[in-house]
């Protein structure tokens, strides 16, 4: 009798999965495509936590790094559409298309855009080795070395790439980007002098600046950032209309079917409401987006696309 009541069970289970595919028993896998360690991987894995206990199914980060992002995102793209494979990407998703012609891909409608999760500032930090304290510091420091500066950046085409070069314009300095795979080497190296300066989202760099391995110049949103209230904006320091706002959206593969889609945007945004994940991404340095999902995320997309690729002309961005 109670092998019956098992099988019942079991066989209750495996209709509800098929009636439901977001209650399969496999885990769910979140495409991150950026090593560990960087702040797409902090962010990805900050949300899973909550998302996959909302969903009621395990979640496995997936991260495929490298051509920045894009090798994640075509899987993804390439993926079955049944919820099953998702991709958390930051705006980098839609700045690409303005700066490659042959994306095995197209942004917008390869994809099922289900949420934005939550937005995070650029803070501009140098080696302690450099003369400077200030934005104005650096500037004046630069127009000094012959053969300017050079700035990490997390990956080309990257939110911290754009920032380099509008600053680069907007000074008229000297600027050389050096592109790394992620956050985590590019700071290390900072760290260790072969580069001078880096624009990085707060997660992952704010660490190295409460430890004094760094030293914070300027954030780039249009107001400071609680988590480091002695830091200016890049606004504050003469650079208006200066903002950078990284944020991370989450993304199927285009065709999921309109009930797998409406499961995933009602967990997104129970998952967002959530107040313990709030305050996680906010001790993070990440600020939780409200209501940009489904077709309002798609909009946004697009609008964004337009807003990133005027930039890119106005400061001639390419990729090495």
């Amino acid at each position: 009798m109670k092998n019956l009541r098992r099988r019942d069970v079991l066989l209750a289970a495996a209709a509800a999965s098929l009636a439901n595919p977001l209650l399969a028993a496999d885990p769910l896998k979140l495409v991150v495509p950026y090593p560990a360690g960087g702040p797409a991987d902090i962010v990805g894995r900050t949300f899973a936590q909550y998302f996959a206990e909302e969903l009621g199914r395990a979640i496995l980060i997936d991260n495929r790094a490298g051509a920045s992002g894009s090798i994640g995102a075509n899987a993804v793209a390439k993926s079955p559409p049944d919820g099953s494979m998702l991709l958390l990407n930051p705006s980098i998703h839609v700045i690409l298309p303005s700066l490659q012609d042959k994306l095995p891909y197209n942004a917008i409608s390869d994809f099922t855009h289900l949420g934005v999760t939550v937005g995070v500032p650029l803070l501009l930090v140098v080696n302690n080795s450099l003369p400077v304290q200030s934005v104005r510091d650096l500037v004046q420091y630069a127009k000094t070395q012959p053969n300017g500066l050079f700035y990490a950046t997390s990956s080309q085409g990257s939110s911290s790439h754009l920032a380099g070069e509008q600053l680069k314009l907007a000074a008229g300095i000297k600027l050389e980007q050096t592109p790394y795979k992620g956050s985590a080497p590019a700071i290390t190296d900072l760290i260790g002098g072969q580069v001078q300066m880096m624009f990085d989202s707060l997660p992952s760099i704010l660490p190295f600046v409460k430890s004094g391995r760094l030293r914070a110049l300027a954030v780039t949103t249009g107001t400071r950032s609680a988590l480091v209230p002695e830091v200016p904006t890049m606004e504050e320091t003469g650079f208006a209309g200066f903002r950078h706002n990284n944020w991370y959206g989450v993304w199927g593969p285009a065709a999921m079917p309109a009930d797998v889609t409406a499961g995933l945007v009602r967990t997104l945004q129970k998952t967002l409401a959530r107040p313990d994940l709030r305050r996680r991404m906010l001790e993070l340095g990440a600020e939780p987006i409200d209501g940009v999902v489904g077709e309002r995320f798609k909009e946004f997309a697009i609008s964004e696309m337009g807003r990133y690729a005027k930039l890119i002309k106005d400061t001639g961005v390419k990729l090495n």
